[in-house]
C-alpha cells in the first residue's frame, strides 16, 4: 500500500504543470509603497511608529521579493518548483569556475552539480529599497522607543538580506556591490533599536573595497575607512589580516599623497606587534623597507621585534616572526637561531620543527649555489666545500623527521625528507633513511 501511495504522489508531481515563469507582484508591492507615501504625508499617521514600521516592511518586501525563494546550495529541481522554468539556460565562467546559468526575469542563478551555488540579481523592484527600509525603521524607533522589538526584527531582516547580497556578490566577482551590501548590513544594525552592531560586517566591506582597489583606486579610500572603523570597534580577525588589507588601502593611495606610505607602514607595524607570525604582514613590511625610499632600514624591524622580545622573551610567536623576518633578509643563521628558540619553548610545535628543517635546507641551498659558482683548482678543494654543504643539509634532517612524527599527513615534509636523504645517501645511515621515506612517499601517493 505504501508503495502505491508513493507512486501515486510521484505521478501527481510529474503530471502537475510546471510554473512557467518567475512571478514577482511588482505592482502590488509598489501600491503598498504608494500607500505608505500617503500615510507619512498625513500629519496624524506620520507621528505613529506603526506607520513607519509598515513602511519598513513594504520596502523590505520590495528589496527581498525578487530573490526570496533562493538560498545557496538549494537543489536545482527545487529552484524550478519554487520559481519556475528559466527563460533560458547557458554557461558562464565566474572567477575561474564554469557554471550553468539559468536566466530568470529578476536574476541569473548559477548551478553546478545540480545545486544553486550563487546568483546575480539583474532587475529590482526598487534599487534603494534597503536604505529606505532602514530609514523607516529608524524613524519608528525615534518616534516610539517601545517599538524596539518590532523595529529590531525588521532591521534584522534587512541586515540578513544585505549580507546575503554581499555573499552572492563575492562569489560572482561583483566586489563593489558586495562591499556596499555588507556596509549597508552594518548600517541596518547601527540603528539604536538593534543593539550592538557586528563590526565583522565593516571588516567584510573593507576587505572587499580593498580587493576592488585594483579596478577603481577610489575603493582604497573606502576600504581604509571601513577597516579603521572595524578596528575602532575592537574588531580583529583571527590572523590579523585586517592590518595587511589596511596597509594595501593606504599604499594604493601613495600617488595621491606620499604620507600614505608611512600610514601603511604604521598599519603593518601595529599588526606585527599583535600578530608576529603573520607572513602577509611581514612580506608587506619587507616590500616597504626594500622598495620605498624614506621608510627606514630593514634592521629597524628587527630592532622592533627584539625590543618586544626583551619584554617578553618566551613569546613563541615573536620568535617565529623574528625568524621569518631574518629569512626575508636572507640572514639564514639568525633565522635558524630564532627557530631554535621556537622549538626550545615549544618542542612539539609542528611549524617550529618544520621551518627549522626548512631553513637549514635553504641555508644549504645557498651554500651549494656558492660552490657551484666557484672555479676550483683541485677536486680536493671542491670535495671539502661539498662536505661542508652536506653538513648543513644533515642538520635539517632530524628537525624534519620530528615534524613528520608530529604530523605524518603533511605531504611536503615527507617529500623534503625523501629528497634530502637521497642527496645525502652517501653519508652514514642516509641510504636507509632514503629508502624508508621514499617508500612512505610512494604509499602516500597511492603507488
Amino acid at each position: 500500500m505504501k508503495k502505491t501511495i508513493l507512486a501515486a504522489f510521484a505521478f501527481l508531481l510529474a503530471a502537475a504543470p510546471a510554473v512557467q515563469a518567475q512571478k514577482v507582484n511588482r505592482t502590488a508591492i509598489l501600491q503598498k509603497i504608494e500607500k505608505s507615501d500617503a500615510d507619512i504625508a498625513d500629519a496624524k499617521k506620520n507621528g505613529k511608529a506603526s506607520t513607519w514600521i509598515a513602511r519598513g516592511k513594504a520596502f523590505y518586501e520590495a528589496a527581498a521579493a525578487p530573490t526570496k525563494d533562493l538560498f545557496m546550495n538549494m537543489d536545482a529541481m527545487m529552484l524550478k518548483l519554487a520559481v519556475g522554468e528559466p527563460q533560458s539556460k547557458g554557461t558562464e565562467t565566474l572567477i575561474n569556475d564554469t557554471y550553468e546559468s539559468w536566466v530568470y526575469p529578476y536574476f541569473v542563478a548559477y548551478v553546478k552539480d545540480g545545486k544553486v551555488v550563487t546568483w546575480k540579481q539583474t532587475q529590482w523592484v526598487l534599487e534603494d529599497a534597503p536604505e529606505k527600509a532602514i530609514e523607516a525603521y529608524a524613524k519608528a524607533y525615534e518616534l516610539d522607543p517601545k517599538s524596539a522589538s518590532k523595529v529590531k526584527e525588521g532591521l534584522q531582516q534587512v541586515s540578513d538580506y544585505c549580507s546575503q547580497v554581499g555573499n552572492t556578490g563575492l562569489q560572482t566577482g561583483e566586489l563593489l556591490a558586495s562591499a556596499e551590501a555588507f556596509a549597508r548590513s552594518f548600517e541596518a544594525q547601527s540603528v539604536p533599536a538593534f543593539g550592538k552592531a557586528d563590526p565583522i560586517l565593516l571588516y567584510y566591506a573593507g576587505y572587499l573595497y580593498t580587493m576592488n582597489g585594483a579596478n577603481d583606486p577610489a575603493s582604497f579610500v573606502k576600504g581604509a575607512e571601513y577597516l579603521n572603523r572595524a578596528l575602532d570597534l575592537g574588531y580583529n580577525d583571527e590572523e590579523g589580516n585586517i592590518y595587511y588589507y589596511l596597509f594595501h588601502c593606504y599604499y594604493g593611495q601613495k600617488e595621491t599623497d606620499r604620507e600614505n606610505v608611512m600610514k601603511g607602514k604604521e598599519a603593518l607595524l601595529t599588526g606585527i606587534e599583535k600578530f608576529p607570525k603573520n607572513e602577509r604582514i611581514l612580506d608587506g613590511l619587507m616590500q616597504l623597507y626594500t622598495s620605498e625610499e624614506g621608510v627606514g632600514d630593514p634592521a629597524d624591524l628587527v630592532n622592533r621585534i627584539d625590543g618586544m622580545l626583551a619584554e617578553n622573551p618566551e613569546n613563541v610567536d615573536l620568535w617565529f616572526g623574528r625568524g621569518r623576518t631574518f629569512y626575508a633578509l636572507k640572514n639564514y643563521d639568525e633565522s635558524i637561531a630564532s627557530f631554535h628558540k621556537v622549538v626550545e619553548l615549544k618542542p612539539d610545535l609542528f611549524e617550529g620543527n618544520y621551518y627549522l628543517g626548512i631553513f637549514y635546507t635553504i641555508k644549504g641551498d645557498a651554500a651549494n649555489t656558492e660552490i657551484n659558482a666557484k672555479q676550483y683548482s683541485s677536486q680536493a678543494a671542491y670535495d671539502e666545500d661539498l662536505k661542508a654543504v652536506n653538513a648543513i643539509y644533515m642538520q635539517a634532517v632530524p628537525w624534519l623527521e620530528k615534524a613528520y612524527a608530529i604530523n605524518p599527513s603533511h605531504a611536503d615534509t615527507l617529500e623534503y625528507l625523501k629528497q634530502l636523504c637521497f642527496r645525502l645517501r652517501d653519508e652514514e645511515g642516509m641510504m636507509e633513511k632514503y629508502q624508508k621515506y621514499n617508500q612512505l612517499y610512494k604509499e602516500a601517493q597511492g603507488e
